[in-house]
């Protein structure tokens, strides 16, 4: 039966969830407060990770957070403010960040992750984006010290106990497939099972399919609240702005979805509920001329990602809790760029790149892992949402997954660990 599904947020898993309801027949409208052209959508670093097993909140996170949460320009900078939400969800990162609980989410993480690059290849192959950069050639995890090598071999080892294929570079080896890397550059672990996309090539793409095949787009709309009916909600309020002031809009819907990123906490708010989650700030800067760089690359010291996309080369890192803003710290988008340059030799971004450096905010839940399904008390609101860094590389299997609840479908993955209830 054929639903009318109104969806809350316009980045990838906002399009994805349209992409594959519509695909079930059902009538689409996607929400957003924006124009629908920027975000953590458009900013990533565009790598489909399979690798990235390991949730956010493993052991030892949380310390070093606290550690560098004096130093604005750390990789991982908790901001620190009085606010009882981030307490909350500060407490459950630290009960989240055990060896049991990452043993078990890994796993999961993998599963998920291989079904959303099996999804990118199918939307390339069906030709319906048209033709975009996806390329296999796997992830280089650049380490200076022994130790970091060490610990990316263990994560090496595991796995290649889930069937990820990887491989460790010596120096040798590794300038084959890499020149240019200074001498401190010791090794690499080199997961082949990853590849790597263009987001702001591919966004508009799909956007652009969706609008051909019927779904309507609502874009500068402000959520206000929702109109409900027992336990459903029967209608999205908003106010949008048209030039001239603020209009009031409702869209009639049989079911919700809020893929509304970090912003997700406060529309459950208006439905009565708690959702932990925080936004998680990431910057990029992108260069716009040659470079010598051939393979995508984590610099594990640095915690910053280095991406060979479609027209241009991207660095991407840092995690910044610091509430929903969109301030661009300086500071921060320079430690990126000396971070890039302390790997590679002339590779330096120059000040006007450095003016021009973006943010988007990650959703991130204690865990690491995503907000998938029914929160309870709603009979017709799916979450999806708390991919945290993992965002764009499950945005199709979450779109899936999305149509299946609201078909009542067997889901392609368990969705027990993902509930939306879950306790931390």
């Amino acid at each position: 039966m054929s639903k009318k599904v109104v969806i809350v947020g316009g980045g990838i898993m906002g399009l994805s969830s349209a992409y594959y309801l519509q695909k079930a027949g059902h009538q689409v409208t996607i929400v957003d407060q924006g124009s629908m052209d920027s975000g953590a959508s458009y900013v990533n670093a565009g790598y489909l990770t399979p690798s990235h097993i390991v949730p956010l909140a493993a052991p030892g996170v949380m310390a070093k957070g606290l550690k560098w949460m004096w130093n604005s320009s750390s990789p991982f900078y908790l901001k620190p403010r009085l606010d009882w939400d981030f307490l909350r969800w500060s407490w459950e990162f630290y009960r989240s960040s055990t060896r049991a609980k990452v043993a078990r989410a890994i796993p999961l993480i993998a599963e998920i992750n291989l079904q959303s690059k099996a999804l990118y290849s199918q939307w390339l192959a069906s030709g319906e984006f048209g033709s975009f950069q996806l390329e296999h050639t796997g992830l280089l995890m650049l380490a200076k010290s022994e130790a970091s090598l060490e610990a990316e071999r263990q994560v090496m080892h595991r796995a290649g106990e889930l069937g990820l294929e990887a491989r460790e570079l010596d120096r040798s080896e590794l300038l084959e497939v890499q020149p240019g890397l200074r001498d401190e550059v010791a090794g690499a672990i080199h997961f082949l099972c990853d590849s790597h996309t263009t987001p702001v090539q591919l966004m508009p793409r799909i956007q652009e399919a969706l609008k051909k095949s019927g779904v309507e787009f609502e874009p500068n709309v402000r959520i206000t609240g929702f109109k409900k009916n027992g336990e459903k909600v029967s209608a999205v309020l908003g106010e949008k702005s048209n030039g001239q002031g603020d209009a009031e809009v409702a869209f009639s819907a049989d079911e919700v979805v809020l893929a509304s990123g970090a912003w997700t906490p406060e529309l459950m708010k208006t439905l009565g509920l708690r959702l932990s989650l925080q936004a998680g700030k990431g910057y990029r800067i992108d260069l716009k001329r040659p470079t010598p760089i051939t393979l995508p690359a984590v610099l594990m010291e640095s915690k910053v990602a280095i991406t060979p996309m479609s027209g241009f080369t991207r660095f991407a890192g840092t995690m910044e809790l610091s509430g929903v803003n969109h301030k661009i710290r300086m500071n921060r988008v320079r430690a990126i760029a000396d971070g890039v340059a302390s790997y590679y030799k002339d590779l330096n971004a120059e000040e006007s790149e450095l003016q021009e450096a973006s943010c988007g905010l990650r959703p991130v839940s204690p865990d690491g892992l995503p907000y998938i399904g029914r929160p309870g008390g709603w009979k017709n609101v799916i979450l999806a949402t708390g991919h945290a860094m993992m965002g764009w590389s499950l945005g199709p299997i979450t779109g899936k997954l999305v149509s299946e609840i609201t078909d009542n479908q067997k889901p392609s993955v368990s969705l027990e660990d993902l509930h939306p209830d879950r306790r931390f």
